[in-house]
């Protein structure tokens, strides 16, 4: 008696999500094209590996990483002290250090547009 109830409770829950839903689908509803699927990652098929070009830049040594020509990333290696990056927020943003003193990173959202 007890599972029966609970499959009456279930049956009608489902009817009543999916009646509502079948009930508001539109008659003239027209299918959208079909959107292709993401390319396939075959097994032991290399993915897009970062270039890495070193260069000297005075007399720090630079290399810049870069993927598809875009540099991405810049490490600054100084003759003396720690290596630091340099990375861009966006694409079109400034160089970030990214080094061994971190600036402070503020929050740039979006709370009201007028």
């Amino acid at each position: 008696m007890r599972d029966v109830s609970r499959l009456l409770l279930a049956a009608i829950c489902a009817a009543g999500i999916v009646i509502p839903v079948w009930a508001a689908a539109p008659g003239n509803a027209e299918l959208l094209e079909e959107v292709p699927s993401p390319p396939k990652i075959i097994e032991g098929q290399p993915i897009d590996q970062p270039t890495i070009t070193k260069r000297k830049d005075g007399e720090n040594d630079i290399e810049e990483y870069s993927i598809n020509g875009n540099v991405y990333m810049v490490k600054v290696i100084p003759p003396s002290g720690k290596p630091y990056y340099l990375h861009r927020e966006d694409r079109d943003g400034e160089w970030v250090n990214d080094g061994p003193t971190r600036p402070l990173s503020v929050p740039q959202w979006t709370l009201f547009r007028f």
